[in-house]
């Protein structure tokens, strides 16, 4: 008998090994897609993870990120707003495994932004309370992660473009906001290429707040440098594209 229990105790152990080995592997396979620029292919893998472990917090977190990303892509606001639901769906999830993970903050700051965008002056206000929370809250536990500064650069530089029905909007449902500035706006963006000097949708961002502060010179050196980064993420070709675009008309 003692035998026999052993014997399912060490068949059911390598059940479990095995599964978290298969797991793993398709975590990568999941990170190596993203980084072929297949990120449709990624979310697929990243959602046939979750089938096995639904608490699998590198794919909760990429398939928040990629769900934001291929939402930015979509051309009407429906489409749009049924991915960033999804992203905020799947981030929820990666904080109720690990509240104190800096890239489950960071993925819900992401999707509360790209909600905000899209939605109207008291739904923008309201998300974008919760943009700043979990981009600070993802700096907190990680310093050095580059794209929450970034993710904190773009809500002072929204928050600073505020129009008077969304102050309004803000003044009624908080009170006000607190104050968003180009200047931190900047700070911000600069601190993320400082971490990251390969991501190239900061250049952009970047170079739209020094010529909202009417620092011409440093946008269009931010545009120049730009435009000689290698493409490593899907959206690159086209954000270098807007940078063209943009270092044309200063020019």
């Amino acid at each position: 008998m003692i035998k026999r229990i052993m014997a399912i105790a060490s068949l059911m152990f390598s059940v479990l090994l095995a599964n978290a080995q298969s797991v793993d592997e398709m975590v990568e396979q999941a990170r190596q897609l993203e980084l072929q620029m297949k990120e449709s292919d990624a979310f697929e893998k990243d959602k046939e993870i979750l089938k096995i472990k639904p608490d699998d917090i590198r794919a909760l977190t990429q398939a928040s990120q990629l769900c934001s990303r291929i939402g930015n892509r979509q051309k009407d606001k429906s489409s749009k707003t049924d991915y960033f639901n999804q992203a905020k769906t799947y981030a929820q999830a990666a904080l109720k495994v690990n509240p104190n993970s800096p890239d489950a903050n960071l993925a819900m700051a992401i999707a509360m932004g790209r909600m905000a965008l899209i939605s109207g002056a008291k739904e923008k206000v309201a998300a974008s309370k919760d943009v700043k929370k979990y981009a600070e809250l993802a700096i907190k536990f990680n310093p050095n992660l580059a794209q929450a500064y970034h993710v904190l650069g773009k809500w002072n530089f929204e928050v600073a473009n505020l129009n008077v029905f969304e102050r309004g909007a803000a003044k009624m449902l908080f009170g006000g906001l607190p104050d968003g500035s180009l200047k931190n706006a900047i700070a911000n963006y600069e601190k993320c290429r400082q971490l990251d000097p390969a991501f190239i949708l900061n250049y952009y961002e970047l170079a739209r707040a020094y010529k909202s502060n009417d620092e011409q010179d440093k946008a269009i050196e931010v545009l120049k440098k730009a435009l000689t980064l290698r493409n490593i993420s899907q959206d690159d070709a086209s954000i270098k594209a807007d940078c063209k675009r943009m270092l044309d008309d200063l020019q």
